[in-house]
């Protein structure tokens, strides 16, 4: 019935497979969550379910009201669903949603980086190391023509703020889960630092290799 769930991220680390070669995974603590609210076509416009996961220490009096003593959760978020018929507020979903060989697409934020130049944030190559140049080094060079076109184009790649993004990395086999410990064990690497949110859904765009 669900296709997804939240979690977190414990970290990486490596298992071995049965041939013996190094497999490197990433731990992630998948639920368990709670349905805190159902969306219907009727009410709301559209098909969804909200999950709630993560304990919260303080929550204000709206989120008590829109919780409605289900459980002080520290994220919400949201699953769109055909059919909403036979899911409740108050259901639990855990991690046994999830088998050994599924393929997943994880969603997470970045690391963010701050405010980054143009050699570590689009990798450029920087200006020549020799002939005098004593500031070229890291510099972007031109960014634009003068009378033509006469201005820096929308969506140049200057220095700028690096990570704290959305991002979605696709095709990751779940390699063991897990749901007593409510652990997944996934190939790869998935976005963000330790214990940061992720949203792991059943992937529908093929399998990873």
């Amino acid at each position: 019935m669900f296709s997804g769930i939240l979690g977190k991220k414990i970290g990486m680390t490596q298992i071995f497979a049965e041939d013996g070669t190094v497999v490197p995974v990433t731990a992630i603590e998948a639920g368990p969550c709670m349905v805190t609210q159902v969306k219907s076509m009727d009410t709301d416009g559209y098909n969804a379910v909200q999950l709630g996961f993560g304990e919260s220490r303080r929550l204000n009096r709206p989120e008590m009201g829109h919780l409605k003593k289900l459980g002080a959760f520290r994220h919400l978020r949201e699953f769109r669903f055909e059919d909403i018929s036979a899911i409740a507020p108050g259901q639990k979903v855990n991690a046994d949603i999830f088998q050994s060989g599924d393929i997943v697409d994880v969603i997470g934020t970045s690391k963010g980086r701050g405010f980054a130049g143009v050699v570590k944030r689009h990798h450029f190559s920087g200006g020549p190391k020799t002939h005098g140049q004593s500031d070229r080094h890291r510099a972007p060079g031109s960014v634009g023509s003068g009378t033509d076109p006469g201005k820096v184009w929308k969506g140049q790649r200057m220095a700028g703020h690096m990570g704290n993004a959305w991002v979605t990395v696709r095709n990751l086999k779940v390699i063991m889960a897990d749901p007593d410990r409510n652990l997944l064990l996934v190939r790869g690497a998935v976005p963000g630092a330790r214990n940061g949110l992720l949203i792991i859904k059943k992937s529908t765009r093929g399998r990873s290799t």
